[in-house]
C-alpha cells in the first residue's frame, strides 16, 4: 500500500464522472426496492387505520365513490322495474338478479388484494393494484438527485479527505488516510449532499411515490396530482412555499452524515485488509461489489428511526391555519412510538436492506470500475 506521501489526488472531474455513473446505474437497478420502503413506512398500524380510514390517503381514491355510484345505478332500475306492468315473478327475479350482481360488483370493490404486509407482498398489492411501471414512480425524481448527489458524494469526500488528511498529518498506521479522516470525510460528504440534493429531491419522490393512483387506468392518471419532479416541485412551492422541498432537512442531514460516515470508513477498512491479505494494489471488480454491499448495511440499521420520521415529515401537505402533524424529530419519534410501537420505527428496514446493500454494492463496484477505465484511457490525468 502506498502511503499518504506517494500516493497521487484524484483529478476532480473523474470524482464527478465516476460518481454520477455509480449513480445512474444504482438508481436504474435498485428503485423499485425503494418505492416498496416507502410504502411500507407510510402504512399506519391496523389499530389507527379505523379511525382514519376516512381521510387517509393510503386507501385508493375513488374507492367511496365508485361503490356509492353504483348503488345510484341501481336503484333508478328497481324503480322502474316496480312500476312496470311486467308480471310479480318477472319482476322479483330481475330485482334478484340486479341486487345480486350489485352485491356482488360492491364485494369485488371492496375486497383487498391479498397480500401480506411483508416487502413481497406489499410489492405483489403495487402490482396488482397499480401497474407494474408504479414500482417506478418517482424515478424522475430520483434521476434528477442521484447524478449529482453520487457526483458531490465521492467529489465532497475525495476533497474532504485530502483536507483533512492535510490537517492531520500522515497516518500512523501507513496507511493512505487513517480511519477517523475516512469516518469524519464521509460524515461531512453525507451533510453535503443532503442539503444540496437530497431533501429537495426525496420530497418531490415521495410526494409522487405516495399516490395510490394505478398506471393501467388513463382516468386516474389524468386526475393525479403529481406528473414528475419539475411539476411536482412548481406545485409543492406554489401550494406550500419553497421551505416545503427542505421539511424533513434535519433528520436528512442526520441520515445522510451517519449512512457515508459508516458506509466509506468499514468500505475503506475491508479495502485496506482485503489489499493487505492479497498484497496487491487494486481490488477486481466482484470484491468491490461485496465489499459495497457488507458496507452498505451498517448504517441503515443504526438510523432506520431518522428515516421513517424524515418520510413521515416530507408526505404531510402544509395547509394554511392547521397545525402538521409531525413537527421535529423527538416528538415524531415519541408519536409514532406511541401510536404505533416502537418497532414502528423499524418500518421498512427490510426493503430498506434490500434497496441499500446493492445500492452501495453497485454504486462502489461502479465508481472503482469508471475510475480505474478513465484513469487506463488517459483522461482526467
Amino acid at each position: 500500500m502506498p502511503n499518504s506521501s506517494e500516493r497521487k489526488k484524484k483529478h476532480p472531474g473523474l470524482q464527478l464522472v465516476a460518481g454520477g455513473t455509480a449513480g445512474l446505474v444504482e438508481s436504474s437497478t435498485c428503485h423499485p426496492l425503494d418505492t416498496i420502503k416507502t410504502r411500507m413506512q407510510l402504512r399506519r398500524q391496523q389499530s389507527t387505520i379505523e379511525a382514519v380510514r376516512a381521510r387517509s390517503s393510503l386507501h385508493e381514491p375513488g374507492m367511496t365513490r365508485s361503490m356509492s355510484s353504483m348503488s345510484s345505478f341501481a336503484e333508478p332500475k328497481l324503480t322502474h322495474l316496480h312500476s312496470s306492468t311486467a308480471e310479480p315473478s318477472g319482476i322479483r327475479a330481475a330485482v334478484n338478479s340486479i341486487m345480486g350482481r350489485s352485491s356482488s360488483m360492491q364485494i369485488m370493490n371492496r375486497a383487498p388484494v391479498k397480500a401480506s404486509l411483508g416487502p413481497i407482498g406489499t410489492a405483489r398489492r403495487i402490482v396488482q393494484r397499480e401497474g407494474f411501471l408504479s414500482l417506478y414512480k418517482g424515478l424522475t425524481a430520483v434521476y434528477f438527485g442521484i447524478i449529482p448527489k453520487m457526483a458531490i458524494r465521492f467529489l465532497s469526500f475525495e476533497q474532504y479527505r485530502e483536507a483533512l488528511q492535510k490537517i492531520a498529518g500522515p497516518p500512523s498506521s501507513g496507511a493512505e488516510y487513517s480511519t477517523t479522516v475516512n469516518f469524519t470525510a464521509g460524515l461531512a460528504s453525507g451533510l453535503t449532499e443532503a442539503v444540496m440534493i437530497v431533501t429537495p429531491a426525496e420530497v418531490c419522490k415521495i410526494r409522487m411515490q405516495s399516490q395510490y393512483n394505478s398506471l393501467m387506468d388513463p382516468s386516474q392518471l389524468a386526475r393525479r396530482k403529481y406528473t414528475n419532479v419539475a411539476q411536482t416541485a412548481y406545485v409543492i412551492v406554489k401550494e406550500e412555499g419553497i421551505g416545503a422541498l427542505y421539511k424533513g432537512l434535519v433528520p436528512t442531514m442526520m441520515r445522510q452524515g451517519c449512512n457515508q460516515a459508516v458506509n466509506f470508513t468499514m468500505y475503506n477498512i475491508f479495502k485496506r485488509k482485503l489489499l493487505e491479505i492479497q498484497n496487491t494494489k487494486e481490488l477486481v471488480h466482484w470484491q468491490s461489489l461485496v465489499l459495497g454491499g457488507i458496507s452498505g448495511g451498517f448504517g441503515p440499521i443504526v438510523n432506520n428511526p431518522l428515516d421513517v420520521v424524515k418520510t413521515r415529515m416530507q408526505k404531510q401537505v402544509i395547509k394554511p391555519g392547521k397545525p402538521v402533524k409531525y413537527t421535529g424529530i423527538a416528538q415524531s419519534i415519541m408519536m409514532i412510538a406511541k401510536e404505533e410501537g416502537t418497532l414502528a420505527l423499524w418500518k421498512g428496514i427490510t426493503p430498506r436492506l434490500m434497496r441499500i446493500m446493492p445500492g452501495q454494492a453497485i454504486t462502489f463496484m461502479t465508481y472503482e470500475a469508471v475510475s480505474s477505465s478513465l484513469t487506463e484511457k488517459g483522461y482526467f490525468v
